[in-house]
């Protein structure tokens, strides 16, 4: 049986490697390993040690701390509370923000501050 620390973590290397647009096989090509194995790791039936994380990290551009974000949920209070805690669970959502990561920088910053205007009002 699985351990729900590894199900997370797995399930945030899938989150984020969806969120950056990667397949199983370009991922397991930048690690150096096969396909099966990011399977294995997606789904918390392997444990990923430390050095692969460091790897995974490194090709997905991200801290190592990002796969254990999220693990004490029950510490979401305020604007958190109102994000579902699965939402990079939602394809549309992920659609979203690849869309967001598309635009040109100065483009995206002046988005985002028309989001925070149009939610203040909401």
């Amino acid at each position: 049986m699985a351990h729900p620390v590894d199900v997370h973590v797995g399930k945030r290397v899938r989150h984020r490697r969806w969120l950056v647009g990667m397949t199983q096989q370009q991922l397991a090509e930048k690690v150096g390993i096969k396909f099966q194995q990011i399977q294995k790791y997606e789904t918390g039936a392997n444990r990923i040690s430390a050095s692969r994380l460091w790897d995974i990290s490194e090709a997905m551009d991200v801290p190592v701390s990002f796969f254990f974000e999220g693990l004490d949920d029950g510490a979401q209070t305020g604007a958190d509370a109102q994000v579902p805690a699965d939402l990079l669970g939602d394809k549309e959502a992920l659609d979203l923000i690849r869309s967001y990561y598309a635009i040109p920088e100065n483009q995206r910053r002046r988005l985002f501050e028309l989001a925070r205007v149009l939610s203040d009002v909401a």
